[in-house]
């Protein structure tokens, strides 16, 4: 699997393994050298943790295999904008580039409310691309939260 496209299509795949847990269908991977080193999905209900976004439970399996912290020749694939926590973990793990599916303009931390990836005020900064994959991103949110309707 090589490029933008298709590394989203695996967080795609991933976003849709958390609707089967009744998490929101959000997913991520991380990939170093043409290689995914880590991925997850929200599991927020399935492990009663406020804080397993689907980038913080990518980050942490990234983090894990390679044996270090520091991501800074990773690239992240997120299906939906990162939040304010998954936003500064990004930061903190220094890592080189975002690419973002979906927009979340009510809680967005990199463009639609902050701009947390690009804030000079803080130690890193991060490429960010948006708009891979957007359209499909979109539909998992909104088929999901009409089934909760």
């Amino acid at each position: 699997m090589a490029g933008d496209d298709g590394y989203m299509a695996s967080a795609l795949a991933w976003a849709d393994r958390a609707a089967t847990h009744d998490d929101v269908p959000v997913g991520c991977v991380v990939v170093v050298d043409g290689e995914v080193v880590g991925a997850g999905e929200n599991r927020r209900e399935a492990d009663a943790d406020p804080t397993a976004h689907a980038e913080i439970v990518a980050l942490r399996a990234a983090a894990q295999r390679l044996g270090r912290w520091r991501l800074s020749d990773a690239t992240v694939y997120v299906t939906l904008e990162p939040c304010v926590m998954c936003a500064g973990a990004l930061v903190s793990a220094r890592v080189a580039r975002v690419v973002i599916g979906a927009l979340d303009e009510k809680a967005g931390a990199v463009g639609s409310r902050y701009n947390v990836l690009s804030d000079p005020r803080l130690l890193h900064e991060v490429a960010v691309d948006y708009g891979v994959g957007a359209e499909a991103a979109a539909d998992q949110l909104r088929t999901f939260f009409a089934g909760r309707r």
